[in-house]
């Protein structure tokens, strides 16, 4: 018996040790999430020569806060602040997308989405608004990136959050009429109520979500600027409400390729079907939702 327990021991020594640095390794540099895919009309490169002084000098030192003073990273982090700066100075609403999954999604990859960002924009320009749309890509593809975003995500993203809020509140000190939406699907709901939360006493902070997890509970005093859907108009989302019964059953008819037309589509990590969990403009629950949101906290500029 005592050989026995020593010989398990020893495997397990064996097993612990290596995972252990390898998770050790993955968590000692940071990650920052950044900005890609950005959207907006009349994109064009700028001189950074040409840029105010002051917003520089914050960049560089917003930079260091965020990603430490290793010369290569904090040169790309203060571009992409810079880059980000130009594109919402001319624009007076700028959106922060944060997709679903592991976080890694480009606005292609989700389709949904993606159409509900060009009616968000549309219709701000209805009202009178110039947008910009960015996809806040919060995790690289790696291992390293899938070990940060697990343990990121286990404890409610409370390094990244505060990330994305630090790179908001840049742009909200340098533009005064900025007005900014911090917006996400799913999983990415999460780091977008986190982040809305870090920002609740600045009115020029808004949120929209969709799909929340299960296992996520928004704070219950989440003020009137922030768009919460755990419903496409058409059907519950059986992943918010943690309906596993009917996920797995509908998971096990699609492996059969027999689900009903009428079931309404969904799904997580793109293997587990989710019925409701589907949101994109065309469903009226969504668009009629969003565009109250917008007239009544953007209103129809004059």
């Amino acid at each position: 018996m005592g050989k026995k327990l020593r010989r398990l021991g020893l495997i397990a020594l064996l097993v612990v040790v290596p995972l252990s640095a390898v998770i050790w390794i993955a968590l000692l540099e940071s990650e920052v999430g950044m900005a890609r895919d950005i959207t907006a009309e009349g994109t064009e490169p700028y001189d950074v020569a040409s840029l105010p002084a002051e917003v520089i000098e914050d960049a560089l030192a917003r930079a260091a806060e965020l990603v430490g003073m290793s010369r290569d990273r904090l040169e790309e982090a203060a571009e992409q602040l810079l880059a980000l700066y130009v594109q919402a100075s001319n624009s007076d609403v700028l959106i922060f997308f944060n997709s679903g999954g592991w976080g890694w999604n480009s606005l292609k990859e989700t389709p949904g989405w993606n159409s509900i960002l060009d009616g968000m924009r549309s219709h701000l320009g209805e009202l009178g608004y110039k947008s910009v749309v960015v996809n806040y890509v919060r995790t690289s593809r790696s291992w390293r990136g899938c070990i940060k975003e697990f343990f990121e995500a286990a404890l409610g993203y409370p390094q990244k959050a505060k990330d994305l809020a630090h790179q908001v509140e840049f742009l909200l000190e340098h533009l005064s009429d900025l007005k900014v939406i911090i917006a996400g699907e799913s999983s990415g709901t999460v780091i977008t109520a986190k982040t809305k939360d870090i920002l609740r006493d600045d009115p020029r902070v808004f949120s929209v979500q969709t799909g929340t997890p299960f296992w996520f509970r928004p704070s219950p005093d989440q003020d009137a600027r922030t768009l919460l859907m755990n419903s496409n108009g058409e059907s519950i989302d059986t992943f918010s409400y943690g309906n596993f019964p009917e996920m797995i059953w509908a998971t096990v008819k699609g492996w059969f390729g027999v689900a009903s037309p009428r079931e309404t589509p969904g799904d997580v990590l793109k293997w587990l079907r989710a019925p409701g969990h589907h949101y994109a403009w065309d469903y009226p629950g969504v668009a009629s939702a969003v565009r109250e949101f917008l007239e009544v906290h953007f209103g129809r500029r004059g």
